[in-house]
This record gives structure tokens, sequence and C-alpha cells, in this order.
């Protein structure tokens, strides 16, 4: 039998916009599937299998249920979105490695599509015509928009190479794996440090709605918080965190995978060090919607991304572990003036006389580079097997703060 919840709170108050009559009655049939799980479990529900349900449950989680997401008008921009200079610098980067008889990109979780869009177009533009893009996306909806968006970018020519999966492929993979914004979507154990005793985080019912609720941590969790404890505490009384179980599957399953090229994987986190930090005490979960950071995250289920930091030693950890090469870390905004974005920002206004464009570009140049905005909030790392870093970029290796 599960434990009964020790405690539970009331959901915290929520800033920002308000959801409208639709989204919200939409949020209260996730919210009765959740409430009939938790039932189902003693009163207690795991928040990864909260999260999971709250971002994937069928035709009401977050990523399936058809709202709108990407850009101005949704909940969160990425850095695809903000600049086609992000594609086009990471393809002008990876072009060698795909010219070596590597010549296949598989993408996890598309988002709109543009990251792919703008990946295949500069490609094309170099001379580099790939045998096949794959992307790995689950949102049904959102592989439809990707579909559209291609469509209309690409045309049906160059659209033939783009394929779309349910599970990762069984043949290996030669050529380069895409993870931008992937790993902080993955569900997390939350956890609380109490008087030297670690307590498992999950969600309740409360009254007619959730709350957030306690139970002494199982083996395992305990386990691998109890290590992370002694190796970036001591933690202050009442310490929350988060610790993400299904990273090093992940990354087994696609180092299974790939039989020779490169992973890039772009997300927000930090090293270790940083992420556990006695001073970072409330970890780093959080809601958007709207633009806007929501700090409950039982807030609205289905209508805002959950997301936690990503632990780049974790992920430096697994990929040894499943007998990949960690050949590069550093701060996006690093990564990309060292990977060639200097030189795409100047042929992108190379012979144009509207000060406007050029303002609009440099302003996105800045975002992705400054430390105040993408620049340092997001890191980029670069795993490897029988194959090392292309020529030409120049950029800091970070590797020792992992």
């Amino acid at each position: 039998m599960v434990d009964r919840p020790e405690s539970s709170t009331e959901p915290t108050a929520r800033p920002g916009p308000e959801p409208d009559a639709e989204s919200l009655a939409l949020s209260a049939r996730l919210r009765e599937c959740v409430r009939a799980e938790i039932a189902e479990n003693d009163g207690f529900l795991p928040f990864p299998r909260y999260m999971e349900l709250a971002l994937y449950a069928p035709g009401l989680g977050y990523y399936v249920n058809g709202l709108r997401k990407f850009g101005p008008e949704g909940d969160f921009v990425t850095a695809p979105e903000l600049s086609s200079l992000f594609g086009a610098t990471l393809a002008q980067w990876l072009g060698p490695v795909l010219r070596e008889g590597r010549c296949e990109i598989l993408e996890f979780g598309a988002g709109s599509g543009r990251l792919a869009a703008d990946v295949i177009t500069r490609l094309d533009d170099l001379g580099i015509r790939l045998e096949r893009y794959r992307i790995l996306e689950l949102s049904p909806d959102l592989r439809a928009r990707q579909q559209a968006l291609l469509a209309a970018r690409l045309g049906s020519e160059r659209l033939v190479q783009v394929e779309w999966l349910d599970a990762l492929p069984e043949e290996p993979l030669r050529g380069v794996v895409l993870a931008n914004e992937v790993l902080d979507a993955m569900p997390v154990e939350v956890f609380a440090w109490r008087a030297g005793q670690v307590w498992q985080c999950g969600v309740a019912a409360v009254g007619e709605g959730l709350g957030l609720a306690e139970r002494p941590a199982p083996p395992g969790l305990e386990r691998a918080v109890r290590e992370l404890e002694q190796s970036a505490g001591p933690w202050p009384e009442g310490y929350v965190s988060e610790w993400r179980p299904a990273l090093g599957p992940w990354l087994r399953s696609v180092g299974d995978l790939l039989a020779e090229g490169l992973i890039l994987v772009a997300d927000y986190g930090h090293p270790r060090s940083a992420f556990y930090s006695p001073e970072r005490s409330s970890g780093t979960l959080v809601g958007y919607y709207r633009q806007q950071v929501v700090f409950d995250p039982l807030a609205w289920p289905g209508l805002m991304d959950l997301t936690a930091s990503v632990d780049f030693t974790a992920v430096a950890e697994g990929a040894q572990a499943a007998g990949l090469d960690v050949l590069a870390y550093a701060a996006q905004g690093e990564f990309l003036l060292g990977a060639g974005l200097p030189a795409l920002f100047e042929q992108s206004v190379a012979g144009n006389d509207d000060p406007r464009l050029i303002m609009q570009l440099a302003q996105q140049v800045r975002m992705l580079t400054l430390p105040g905005e993408m620049g340092e909030r997001f890191q980029v790392m670069v795993l490897g097997r029988g194959c090392g870093l292309p020529p030409g970029g120049s950029f800091p290796d970070r590797r020792e703060r992992l």
C-alpha cells in the first residue's frame, strides 16, 4: 500500500492573466482525471506522474490539447522562434559532420517546426542535402503544425526528406541528434530536505482542487538525493529541489541508437554545484502561461507548460555511462558566437538598406547571446560517438565546471 500524504497545502496565488472559460473547462476536466488517479493511489500522486498527466494526458495535457504554445501569442518563446539565425548557426557549425557520410538528423520534440526548417534551409544553401530529417514528436497537434509549417517553408521537393516518428528508429543512426529544450520538459521528482530526512513531494486532493503533499521518500529517490546533498550541500532546513529520473534512461536509449555522430543538447540549466547550491533553496520548477512565470505548478493543469532546469553534470554522467564522449560544454551565448553567428548576421544584413530589419536582427542576436537574456541561462552540451567536434568553431571549454 502507498503511504497517505503526511501534509498538504493549498495552491499558492497565481499571477498574470486568467484563462478564458473554455480553457478553464478543459483544465477542470484534466483536474478531475488527476483526482481520480490520486484516489486510485491512496491519496498521493508522485510529482513525475502528475507532470506527465499535465503535459501529455490524451486530449487534455498541455502538449496535446491544441492550444497555442509558441511565439508572442503563446506561453513562451524558444530560440528557434526568436530568430532563424539560431538554426542557421547550428546548421553551419554541424555542416562538416553531415558532409562526411553522416547525412541524417534526428530532432526530439520539434516544437513549431521552425528549427527543422531553418536547419534544412541553411544546409541546402551550403550544398548539403540530407538523406533524411527525422522528427520524434509525441503530440499529434504539434506534429500537424510542424507538417504545415515545413510544407510552407520547404515546398514538396525538400519536404520529402522529412519523416515523423512515434518512437526511436531501430536502425543505427549516423549523423546528428538535436535536443533543443527537450530535457527541461522531462518529468521530475520534487523533494524536500527536513531534519536530515528526504521527503517526496507529490499531489493530493484538497477540497475540490489539488494541493501539494509530502511523504517519506522511497529508497531510490532517497539514495539519489543523499548523494546530491553530499556533493553539493549541506542544505538548509526546508530545502526543495528536483531530480530527473528519466534522464539516464533517455541518454542510454539515444546512445544505443547513435552509431556515429554528435548529439547537441541546448537547454536552460546549471552544473550540479550551482543547481543544488544551498542558496538555490526553492528549486527551479515553474509553469509558463502567456509569457508569465507561474510559481504554483498546480495552477491550471493542461494550460501551462511545466518545466525545471537541467543538471548538466547529470547529463555528462549519463552520457559517459552510455558510452558517449562529452566533447563540449558552454553557455549558449559563448557557443553561438564561436560557432559562426556573427558571420551569419553580417551576411543577413549585407547590402540591406532597411534599418528596421537590421535593428531587428541585431536585437535577435542580443537576445540569443547576452548573459541577461538567453546567452547565460541556456547551456549547450555536445556529446559524440566516433566523431570529434567540427573544425572552425572557437568557444570556451567549460567542462571543468561540471
